[in-house]
């Protein structure tokens, strides 16, 4: 942090041009060897070794944290790694097995930070029973991770609107898995802009009630993808919620200002390497080009 905008705004413009655009859903349709050199010769992942994916996620880290406008834009986009690993050592602990292959990259703490929070029972780290079950121990992290970046980005009123939406949409997505308000209520996310009545009705055994529940509020696509889904996870509705920071930013690209073309720039290069993820998985397990492109997230 300390560079100015302008300056800032000149390193996006360079990197812009690194992004792969029209080249993504290309990729979809090569083998995975075409696909990971194209990647390559794309500057994708340089001098990552065998993981570009991961090489690319840690090289996005760091230009966040050396241009991360304000301290709560460096919150937003790597605070959930650390609850993420944190998440990760609890679970490990309990189970008696190596966390390694469950840890993320690290976020706005280094992993021997994150494990003297959890032996200090030290904030951010929830207070969990010990008696808890695995999707209990998940809704306390997600919980405190929410309340930690509520208070990081007070200041930062966009920051929060997205925070509000990620949280409602979240809370959407749970009431449409569970059967009733005291399901709900366990993994319920405070914070967001949806009163508790309206979960009520998503709720409902009345179909009628139930269809409308989200009427006249900025979620009806969502809820509506939630509604339409053939089977769970709502795959449809999640993509929706991985993608819509960056659309709502996309939607006014031309008008941006101050501190926005660096968040919209990282949007656009997490969800970039998301679906870069997806395709190669996709790629190595011989999923036909028509069915990857449906399972990328804000791509036509």
């Amino acid at each position: 942090m300390g560079y100015g905008t302008v300056y800032t705004n000149g390193v996006i413009a360079v990197k812009e041009r690194q992004l792969l655009g029209e080249k993504l859903l290309r990729l979809a349709s090569m083998t995975a060897e075409e696909a990971l050199r194209t990647l390559s010769e794309s500057g994708f992942g340089a001098g990552g070794g065998d993981d570009p994916v991961l090489a690319e996620e840690r090289a996005l880290d760091a230009f966040i944290r050396e241009y991360a406008p304000t301290q709560a834009d460096r919150a937003y986009f790597l605070a959930p790694r650390d609850f993420h690993n944190l998440k990760a050592l609890y679970k490990a602990e309990k189970l008696g097995s190596d966390p390694a292959p469950m840890l993320a990259p690290e976020g706005m703490w280094q992993m021997a930070e994150l494990e003297a929070m959890l032996a200090q029972k030290k904030p951010p780290v929830p207070d969990i029973a010990e008696d808890a079950t695995g999707a209990e121990i998940g809704a306390a992290f997600d919980r405190a991770m929410y309340a930690y970046l509520f208070r990081a980005c007070a200041r930062r009123g966009d920051l929060k609107k997205l925070l509000r939406a990620r949280v409602d949409m979240t809370n959407i997505l749970t009431a449409c898995r569970v059967s009733d308000m005291g399901a709900l209520d366990s993994f319920y996310i405070p914070g967001g802009m949806l009163k508790k009545e309206q979960f009520e009705a998503a709720l409902s055994s009345d179909a009628e009630a139930r269809e409308s529940a989200f009427s006249g509020t900025p979620y009806r696509e969502f809820y509506a993808a939630c509604l339409g889904a053939v089977r769970p996870p709502y795959t449809g509705a999640e993509r929706l919620l991985e993608s819509f920071e960056e659309k709502s930013y996309s939607e006014r690209r031309f008008g941006l200002e101050g501190r926005e073309p660096f968040l919209y720039y990282v949007f656009r290069r997490r969800a970039e390497i998301r679906n870069v993820r997806v395709i190669l998985v996709s790629l190595r397990a011989g999923v036909p080009s028509s069915e990857i492109e449906k399972r990328l997230a804000g791509v036509k």
